[in-house]
């Protein structure tokens, strides 16, 4: 009698053990909010294709891993603006059950949304924002910051067009803390490969008109003009730089962040010519190919930008952290994703340091001629390989609270 007590009480704590791992998922349901830039200048690198790649991740994972897991996505759009990003991230976290932010395009939105994290103990992946910051001295435990940021294109782009000549800048800046952190780190990599920074000018955000502030890069003598700026600013920046004649001049333009869809809006005759750095290119691998070509299919036939392919990898990572770790909570799942290893069909193997830097090899490409391109998005070719352990800032040099110093 005692010994069939004993079984019962036991079996009874294994199934109270069950019930309390399941319990740990806040109300049954993980869910991946995609926080984006909707409708504006970065919409074509973010936003409504976010959500397709954030669907998709969950779609592959499911199926793939026969996980109980149940998991929405929900989406909304941060307007560019912090206090707008803020309090949607407050109402989801609050009220929403929302469990994971993703993506948040605009490095001023991503330094709010990631304190806010912090505060409400929530996860948060980082692809759209450019800021080192987010694993530097904003470095957070809630936080990875997964796909590329400022030094990596300082470094990037930066070192290798003054390797290649052109050693005396003047930046055209978006007015912001993206633009700042990307003027500043690849400030300091052209000083440290021998050129010269002429001079700057900072320019707001969504600016149509770059009239004014290309006459002060001409006026420079600079060789390079270098656009610290993204999306719809930099498309604008190089059309109006080619109708004023800057590169006939004789002056280059160096784009620090340019994406696919951006290549794709100028067009091959504007855009030839461009030197690129970019963690993902959909015409990389079989796997990439396959993979976007899937995408392009869910998204009115628009082919994925690197972001996409972050939010897609970055979700699928943190649900395998979920699962692995029978919990939500954003610190713990964090954790967890610096401990395993990542692997994915777009970035390969790799790893989230202690910083929250998610890091993997990135690419050096520039930007086809007309007479070399196949068709529609076959516009890079590879010029370089950067391995994971060079793209981006040694872990001892962002100043991360979280690092442990030496």
């Amino acid at each position: 009698m005692k010994r069939k007590l004993l079984s019962t009480l036991i079996a009874g704590l294994g199934l109270a053990g069950a019930g309390m791992a399941q319990a740990q998922i806040s109300g049954n349901v993980v869910k991946i909010g995609v926080l984006s830039d909707m409708s504006g200048l970065y919409a074509d690198i973010g936003g409504p294709g976010s959500v397709v790649a954030a669907k998709m991740a969950v779609d592959d994972y499911l199926k793939a891993s026969k996980s109980q897991l149940k998991v929405e996505v929900v989406s909304a759009d941060h307007q560019n603006k912090p206090d707008v990003g803020s309090s949607v991230a407050r109402k989801w976290y609050d009220t929403d059950g929302v469990d994971m932010i993703i993506d948040v395009p605009t490095s001023s939105v991503g330094l709010a949304i990631n304190q806010v994290t912090k505060e409400k103990g929530k996860a948060y992946i980082n692809t759209g924002s450019a800021t080192s910051d987010l694993t530097g001295k904003d470095c957070s435990p809630n936080t990875v910051h997964w796909l590329y940021d400022t030094w990596m294109l300082a470094n990037g782009t930066g070192s290798a067009v003054v390797k290649s000549g052109g050693d005396t800048w003047f930046f055209l800046t978006a007015d912001y803390a993206f633009g700042h952190a990307l003027e500043r780190d690849t400030s300091e990599v052209v000083k440290a490969s021998g050129g010269k920074v002429l001079g700057s000018v900072r320019v707001p955000l969504a600016t149509q008109d770059f009239s004014s502030f290309l006459l002060q890069a001409q006026s420079s003598k600079a060789k390079i003009v270098g656009l610290a700026n993204a999306g719809g600013d930099t498309i604008n920046s190089i059309k109006q730089a080619s109708e004023f004649g800057i590169t006939k001049g004789g002056q280059k333009l160096a784009g620090l962040l340019v994406f696919l869809p951006d290549v794709h809006g100028l067009g091959l005759n504007v855009a030839q010519g461009l030197q690129i750095t970019e963690a993902f290119y959909w015409d990389l691998n079989d796997q990439t190919r396959a993979w976007s070509k899937r995408f392009a299919a869910a998204n009115g036939g628009k082919y994925p930008s690197s972001d996409h392919a972050g939010v897609y990898a970055g979700a699928l990572h943190y649900l395998k952290a979920v699962d692995a770790a029978k919990t939500d909570d954003g610190a713990k799942i964090v954790a967890k994703m610096k401990e395993l290893p990542t692997d994915d069909p777009l970035f390969g193997k790799g790893q989230v340091r202690a910083d929250g830097r998610k890091i993997h090899p990135v690419h050096l490409f520039e930007v086809k001629k007309p007479s070399e391109s196949k068709g529609p998005y076959d516009y890079y070719k590879v010029l370089q390989t950067i391995p994971a352990d060079k793209a981006f800032r040694p872990i001892d040099q962002g100043n991360c609270p979280l690092v442990a110093k030496k």
